[in-house]
């Protein structure tokens, strides 16, 4: 798909913000703890296929596309035979195959980024445009060992615009982090706990806990949320439970209540809260029951929250306060004292 929309705009012609968003969010799927189910994978493969099909015929010089733009299917099991086929292996040059594969690491962390952007309504078509050339360029057997490592150091520098696309974004939503003293014990009212790096789906659990007697609690890589000080007007956000990521088999069980995934920091679960274990956004695991809603839309997360509401209070596994918050803007603040 990539292959075609960056010919497409060699040809000068534009390329949908919706094919923009699907390329990330398709990088971003393949991360590390984020999608284990096979089924919603496969389903995602054939939307992107079907996609690339209606693009490749807006293509006029179709010779300048490599044979894996050109090639499709809708049989789920030729995507297994083509896999292996194509796969990093496929690759001799151990030279060559490592750096492809940085490159295709770097772009997939880009991709979380621009993702994270992207749902609170910031897109650059410069970030999308060279994500896209590049995982195209990966595709290219002429590129020796001294073009493949300038990609990368170019990768890396489109790494940090993306960064600051992802800054401007947060930081416009929901202001500057501040230093701030988040605790970390427990209330005595029941909870939801949330994870991953999604500030929208946090808003918007927040803003539905709002009077259901339900509280809300960040765990891992949610725990920054707790300095942005629009997080700080509700009552029901109590702190951060619990600790690093590979420990939640062990501090999910304890937490009682609804846990919600909301990016890259799924281990799959124990039999013992998987029925309380809800995933959104590119995050899904069989089993576990998932909550729809794409950019722009609201989600429903009525289920959590009822049955948070007969769950116990959350055990607790610490107490106490913990300082947090020094971005960029709070460290350059404190920079003279």
């Amino acid at each position: 798909l990539s292959a075609v929309t960056t010919q497409l705009r060699a040809e000068a012609k534009e390329i949908p913000t919706e094919v923009n968003h699907m390329i990330t969010r398709n990088l971003f799927t393949t991360i590390t703890n984020v999608n284990f189910d096979k089924d919603a994978i496969t389903a995602r493969i054939q939307e992107t296929l079907d996609k690339k099909q209606e693009l490749q015929a807006q293509v006029q010089n179709k010779k300048a596309l490599p044979d894996a733009a050109l090639w499709s299917s809708d049989d789920p099991a030729e995507f297994q035979v083509k896999a292996v086929e194509v796969g990093v292996l496929s690759t001799k040059d151990e030279d060559i195959r490592s750096l492809r594969e940085l490159i295709i690491y770097g772009l997939k962390g880009l991709s979380a980024y621009t993702s994270h952007a992207n749902v609170l309504l910031q897109d650059d078509e410069k970030v999308d445009a060279f994500l896209q050339r590049t995982l195209a360029a990966t595709l290219d057997d002429s590129r020796n060992a001294d073009d493949l490592v300038a990609l990368a150091l170019e990768t890396g520098e489109y790494g940090l615009k993306g960064m600051a696309l992802l800054d401007k974004a947060n930081t416009t939503a929901y202001g500057n982090p501040e230093m701030t003293k988040v605790n970390i014990g427990v209330d005595t009212r029941p909870g939801i706990l949330i994870s991953g790096h999604d500030l929208r789906d946090l808003e918007m659990l927040l803003e539905q806990t709002q009077g259901t007697g339900v509280d809300v609690y960040t765990h891992s890589e949610m725990l920054p949320a707790n300095s942005y000080p629009a997080f700080k007007k509700y009552p029901n956000f109590i702190g951060n439970y619990g600790n690093a990521w590979w420990k939640q088999k062990e501090e999910f069980e304890r937490f009682h209540g609804p846990i919600l995934m909301t990016t890259n920091c799924l281990v799959p679960p124990k039999g013992s809260y998987r029925d309380r274990l809800y995933t959104t956004g590119e995050v899904r695991h069989p089993g576990c029951k998932h909550i729809p809603g794409d950019i722009g839309e609201k989600k429903d997360f009525s289920e959590l929250i009822e049955q948070a509401k007969h769950c116990a209070p959350p055990e607790e596994i610490e107490h106490g306060e913990i300082i947090g918050g020094f971005a960029h803007n709070q460290v350059l603040a404190l920079a003279d004292d």
